[in-house]
């Protein structure tokens, strides 16, 4: 044995786990070296190995590598003040990085680090570290608009950036591109980011003019180029489009089942234009139930490898922005020969399905077909239905009130059914925002979820398991939507945040069924305590996302799970049609599971990147317009509720969805401790408690609608419920806001903290699958 040799394969061994404290005999074992005189030399060489404090011992003698001589990866999270973090490892705290260790890194980049100083054991910091390079640039361009001073360096003007992540920064246009006009807004390339001596500063060339600062709707469309959504169809793309018939040719039936006879109805929202589900249901004879989901074919026109197949995976999904959609494909197609228009030959993906009372699918056949709809429904006539029973509704639709009222029946067992396995419901207020002529709010409504609503939300999620389950047993390449079970860790601390209010679950965070969180929200409904519990359970959810391999969703408690229901608007949902129409065509066999067994991975990667963005997008643009509807009511008085509690305030959110800051310089009455047990800010002298869940009276105090910022101030303080929730003995600088001047005095506590107002909101991760 060569000492060199097992020198370089320790360090190896303990660089690769640098997480792991290893005894000797698991080094040992780890290495397959055995007997005693390998063991002698294992010692000797972590003795020298410790000498060049490559490695370091653990107060318990076990043996790991010095963290200062790793360089880990991971993502840097800016703040304000200058510092940041970077989440390096799921399981470990982040990394501090001082302001003058950054490398004037900007918010999410990707960054090597150095650990200057581990974590200690048992204390609530993490470690710290340096920026020793910057991977790879998040932002690679910038959207604003242009404008001169007198004072621009030499540059022809600057870019107004309304990024938060960017506040502070100076964005200077060189000569180089085009020469904006002032009011202009542009879209600008990055040439350089921020270094040592010009840390507030970047510049970059003006590509493109989007549009001028007093166009209707630019500044949704700022944020749509800021988050690199396509929202332009090529021209070569519509061409395509515009070559493909608008009716169904009758070559194209052959092969298909003609289902044209059933009652099969569109049931969607008044303003749905891409109708891409039909439904329909019967009793059966034997007491059973007949489903039949009946999906647009939209990947029989749009092609494998074409220009309209091309674009419709770069952008991944339809994204809708408050009176807008961007398609996933050109309305040619989502709107016309796609759309489940009312009677209308259309080509389809059919899922049947025979379900018994107890909502449990016994058979189930997946096949192309052709259909023709007989009623263009909305939720609204469906409900008067079935709830209203609205005798006008009802005459009108005298010949489908049947089948809707055994699609009420079904819908019952069904959610029955999914509650019975234990699928987590979340009630989430939904709304829309109505606007006027200028693309300026003037209202916002809740979207109320009827029995029509839950109706087409438990058809397509039975239809979206059947799928998945069929093709999971023929064991073929495959896409699923799956949620993983959530981290032990995450379990752990939600359960130990429950004691605080005399809940004590009694189950294995390493084993979690989803019908044991179910029973927790179960146990707080109607309590004062539900609205916090839910948040936190939220928070300790995974994400959905796709992927090759099916591990089920946690969520629904569903073993089997993928999105084959709106192909319209889905990458992943056009694809699973694609793979459907090829299996059948092709058979099974060693070289068609070959086909697809590396792509389906890689649309799973994509579509999850291009969903993350549309969703991103989705809530710039919702809380940029309810920040500019509130900017017309500064002054006013709202009743709200406690959403979130930080240390740095409390968000509250108002009946129409509107969420504002109290921030803590704004509560001069008192000192106010975060109590994180609780998720508390509770005053030191007046006992006064803010919690989440908790009613509240506030003033909307001031906007900024570009950084999509509502301010509230508490009215009537004095009101305040109090609370013993400080510990008995306080040390009253640790972990405090001192109220009367903003300052945090201990920002580095813990993970990275949520500094931007917007934060808070990423934490919700997990919703239950809803058909927009």
């Amino acid at each position: 044995m060569q000492d060199n040799k097992l020198k370089s394969e320790i360090k190896q061994e303990l660089e690769a786990h640098p997480n792991v404290d290893y005894q000797v005999e698991d080094l040992a074992d780890a290495l397959k070296y055995h007997g005693s005189a390998a063991f002698k030399l294992i010692i000797q060489e972590l003795a020298t190995l410790e000498r060049e404090r490559v490695v370091v011992v653990t107060s318990e003698g076990n043996f790991k590598i010095n963290p200062q001589e790793l360089k880990l990866e991971g993502v840097f999270h800016s703040n304000p003040k200058g510092f940041g973090f970077v989440a390096y490892d799921e399981e470990l705290e982040d990394a501090f990085i001082a302001p003058d260790d950054t490398m004037s890194a900007m918010n999410l980049d990707k960054v090597e680090i150095q650990i200057t100083k581990p974590a200690q054991k048992g204390s609530d910091r993490g470690p710290a570290a340096k920026v020793t390079n910057i991977v790879e640039r998040h932002y690679t361009h910038v959207v604003g608009e242009f404008f001169k001073t007198e004072n621009d360096q030499g540059y022809v003007g600057q870019i107004k950036l309304k990024d938060k992540k960017l506040t502070g920064l100076k964005f200077y246009v060189t000569d180089v591109g085009i020469n904006p006009t002032p009011g202009e807004v542009v879209l600008a390339d990055i040439t350089e980011y921020p270094k040592a001596g010009s840390t507030d500063t970047m510049v970059g060339v003006a590509k493109q003019v989007i549009g001028s600062v007093d166009d209707p709707g630019i500044d949704i469309l700022q944020v749509v180029y800021a988050h690199d959504v396509p929202s332009q169809f090529p021209e070569d793309v519509m061409q395509e489009a515009d070559a493909i018939p608008d009716h169904v040719l009758p070559e194209e039936m052959e092969g298909r089942e003609d289902i044209t006879d059933q009652d099969l109805v569109t049931i969607d929202a008044e303003e749905s234009k891409d109708l891409d589900d039909a439904v329909t249901a019967w009793k059966l004879p034997n007491g059973n139930y007949h489903l039949g989901v009946h999906i647009a074919d939209v990947s029989h026109y749009v092609k494998e490898g074409s220009l309209l197949d091309q674009e419709a995976y770069k952008r991944g999904t339809s994204c809708y922005l408050t009176d807008r959609v961007i398609p996933m494909l050109p309305r040619r197609l989502s709107n016309g020969i796609c759309s489940l228009n009312e009677k209308q030959l259309r080509l389809c993906m059919s899922c049947d399905m025979e379900i018994t009372p107890q909502g449990k699918v016994i058979k189930s056949r997946v096949h192309p077909s052709v259909m023709r709809s007989k009623a263009r429904m909305t939720y609204n006539a469906v409900n008067d239905i079935i709830e209203n029973k609205d005798a006008e509704t009802r005459e009108k639709y005298s010949d489908l009130v049947p089948m809707f009222e055994v699609m009420g029946e079904l819908h019952q067992i069904l959610y029955k059914a999914r509650r019975r396995r234990g699928a987590i419901d979340f009630n989430d207020d939904e709304a829309k925002i109505i606007v006027d002529e200028s693309g300026h709010p003037i209202d916002i409504q809740l979207r109320t979820r009827g029995t029509a609503e839950r109706l087409i939300e438990s058809f397509m999620l039975a239809a979206n398991e059947t799928v998945a389950e069929t093709y999971h047993k023929l064991k073929v390449p495959f896409i699923y939507r799956i949620h993983e079970v959530p981290e032990a860790t995450r379990v752990k601390t939600f359960f130990e945040f429950l004691t605080a209010f005399g809940i004590n679950v009694k189950s294995d965070p390493d084993h979690l069924s989803p019908k044991t969180l179910q029973n927790i929200l179960t146990r707080v409904e109607g309590r004062p305590e539900e609205a916090m519990v839910s948040v936190m359970l939220l928070r300790s959810m995974q994400q959905a996302k796709y992927s090759e391999k099916c591990v089920g969703h946690f969520g629904l408690g569903a073993e089997y799970y993928t999105h084959f229901t709106s192909p319209i608007r889905r990458y992943p949902d056009m694809s699973i049609h694609r793979l459907i129409h090829f299996y059948e065509e092709q058979g099974i066999n060693d070289d068609t599971k070959a086909k697809y067994a590396d792509a389906v991975a890689e649309i799973g990667v994509h579509s999850s990147e291009t969903e993350r963005r549309a969703v991103d997008t989705e809530r710039s643009v919702d809380a940029m317009m309810k920040a500019e509807y509130m900017s017309d009511r500064i002054g006013q008085v709202f009743d709200g509720v406690v959403s979130s509690v930080l240390k740095f305030g409390i968000f509250i959110q108002l009946p129409n969805t509107v969420e504002g800051l109290v921030h803590i310089s704004r509560m001069k009455d008192d000192y106010y401790q975060f109590v994180e047990k609780y998720m508390a800010l509770v005053g030191r002298n007046t006992k006064r408690t803010f919690k989440i869940g908790q009613d509240i009276k506030i003033k909307c105090v001031s906007v900024d609608v570009d950084q999509s910022a509502v301010d509230f101030e508490i009215m009537d303080i004095e009101d305040t419920p109090v609370s013993d929730l400080l510990p008995k003995r306080q040390n009253h600088t640790k972990g405090r806001f001192n109220s009367r001047n903003g300052k945090d005095n201990h920002s580095r506590n813990g993970k990275r903290r949520n500094n931007n107002r917007n934060d808070h909101k990423s934490s919700h991760k997990f919703t239950i699958e809803k058909r927009k």
